[in-house]
């Protein structure tokens, strides 16, 4: 008797090694696979800008490690709820600091650093969460916000990008990076602001996307996380308390996956070692 439907991971054309500087971009679930390739002892740049949802800011964030071109005043806001902090519609709330000046100082000084890292990287995954994107309305031809620092959602208008933009979008990163071998995932934590339904579309959107540019970039290859958690982890007792984000024991299945699909078996005494090594520092003794 068979009490799951096992999806299958077929083994993709290149390995994540050890060896090979590693950049991972994109949803919470690219945090979560980045913690992991770091404890396995590879070398990782992870989401220098903090976690990024939607291709388009995913794609603007490459743009930005491309050029390093720097923030400048123009690019900070003050947070909302009160928070007195300053940061920028292109990063995470995390790198919010107490004046323009402190934020600027800091982004700046962590582009320099991780633009160089990219540039090292010769491959990248990236995890799409969702097609969904906003815009600020007081920014007009400004690229979409990678995180609106909890300002009211009136200074906000969204939309829902097409098949075509995510694919061009995804393109674009690609096609610039002819050096980079890139793994695409859809990330399984479902978005449901917006309800089950207009959840079900954006992650259809991406991906067919996908499907697209898997047909048309031999650089480029596919992991299934989304179809493991979706399909064969589906009931809930793979999810966290929220519901909507995978467990500790399917974060542990996934990543397993991803270890037999993505990396060469040669490798795989080290890795273990690496993560002996890691859970060893996080030990605390008992005296």
């Amino acid at each position: 008797m068979k009490l799951l439907t096992e999806v299958r991971c077929d083994k993709i054309p290149f390995s994540f090694s050890p060896d090979r500087p590693v950049c991972v971009l994109g949803s919470c679930f690219a945090d979560e696979m980045a913690g992991r390739l770091s404890d396995a002892g590879f070398r990782v740049l992870a989401n220098p800008f903090g976690t990024l949802y939607n291709p388009a800011s995913i794609a603007e964030a490459v743009r930005r490690l491309d050029s390093a071109e720097p923030f400048t005043p123009g690019d900070c806001v003050e947070m909302g709820a009160g928070a007195g902090l300053t940061g920028s519609f292109s990063h995470h709330t995390r790198f919010a600091r107490p004046s323009a000046e402190a934020f600027l100082a800091e982004a700046n000084a962590r582009l320099t650093e991780d633009a160089a890292a990219w540039r090292d990287c010769s491959q990248v995954i990236l995890t799409l969460g969702t097609a969904r994107v906003w815009r600020a309305l007081e920014r007009p031809g400004q690229p979409v916000v990678a995180n609106c620092l909890k300002r009211p959602a009136r200074e906000f208008a969204h939309e829902l990008l097409s098949m075509d933009a995510c694919a061009r979008l995804l393109r674009d990163i690609i096609g610039t990076h002819p050096d980079k071998e890139f793994l695409l995932t859809v990330s399984p934590i479902r978005h449901l602001g917006e309800g089950a339904h207009a959840n079900t579309l954006s992650k259809s959107i991406l991906h067919l996307a996908v499907e697209e540019i898997l047909s048309e970039c031999g650089s480029a290859a596919y992991f299934p996380a989304y179809e493991i958690l979706l399909d064969e982890l589906r009931d809930y007792r793979f999810y966290a308390d929220d519901l909507l984000h995978p467990a500790p024991v399917a974060a542990g299945i996934i990543w397993e996956r991803f270890l037999d699909a993505c990396t060469d078996p040669a490798d795989r005494p080290r890795i273990l070692a690496a993560e002996r090594a890691a859970r060893a520092t996080r030990h605390r003794p008992l005296r």
